[in-house]
């Protein structure tokens, strides 16, 4: 595998931004076939958008789990961008990461690197803040992802606001603006489910897991069962762990096989 740290200047965003790539090259299992073969211009790779949560950066997935290990595995590349706290929505007041992330940078990623743009070729998944994001994406843009998958996602929004107190309730004024509209509005996923559904596009496979020990496991849980009145295919899994890297990467590995199986 190739492992890239990408600098580039974002249009969105008005600023440099950074993005960690993972690129399938020669494997031990490749060492007898021509290089022509494996460095072929024509190849497109499966693209896995893999999302850091809060007060995370593009790094996190690459320095505590052993996501490059697993990709390599199944000869996907990895697109790990930095969103920092921004909630992946184009924030009131603030940068525009919601149009950056899922306009931009795919265009960015795709000019850079061999990337398939085929809808079955595409997948989001991301833990926390990333789960939130991943949900999003995919609900939003359910012509660009066949699947997504979110790891102790922060899927309750509202519930999130509702229960904000302190230097929270302006944090979250500053990402979403009037926080009485969040509700119902394409930042809620309980909306978004049901509007994809109404719209009757082709929905993306789902998955969501979960520790049980990790506060947001009933916000996971409603948002399953949500997902499944609704007629979603939900894959869903939970097991012993609270909100922690040690969950998140035994996890990733379970995504990246959900995906491989189907």
């Amino acid at each position: 595998m190739a492992v890239l740290q990408v600098n580039f200047l974002s249009k969105y965003l008005m600023m440099d931004t950074q993005v960690t790539v993972i690129i399938p090259t020669l494997l031990s299992k490749d060492l007898q076939n021509p290089l022509e073969t494996v460095y072929n211009r024509d190849k497109k790779f499966p693209t896995l958008y893999l999302l850091h949560g809060f007060l995370g950066d593009h790094t996190n997935w690459l320095r505590y789990t052993g996501i490059e290990r697993y990709a390599n595995e199944k000869g996907i590349a990895v697109v790990m961008p930095s969103a920092y706290n921004s909630f992946y929505t184009d924030m009131a007041h603030g940068i525009r990461c919601w149009s950056y992330i899922s306009e931009e940078l795919p265009l960015v990623m795709r000019s850079l690197f061999p990337l398939s743009d085929k809808r079955e070729d595409n997948f989001v998944a991301g833990l926390s803040m990333g789960g939130y994001g991943a949900m999003k994406w995919a609900l939003r843009r359910p012509d660009f992802f066949s699947a997504g998958a979110s790891l102790s996602g922060a899927l309750d929004i509202v519930e999130i606001i509702e229960s904000a107190e302190g230097i929270s309730k302006p944090f979250h004024e500053n990402l979403f603006g009037d926080l009485t509209k969040v509700k119902g509005s394409e930042n809620d996923l309980f909306y978004l489910a049901e509007k994809l559904k109404n719209e009757n596009l082709e929905a993306p496979k789902i998955y969501i897991a979960c520790g049980t020990e990790d506060r947001l496991y009933p916000a996971n849980v409603r948002f399953k069962e949500h997902l499944q009145k609704l007629g979603y295919e939900v894959t869903y899994e939970e097991g012993p762990g609270g909100h922690d890297w040690s969950f998140w990467d035994r996890y990733i590995k379970k995504v990246l096989d959900w995906l491989f199986s189907y």
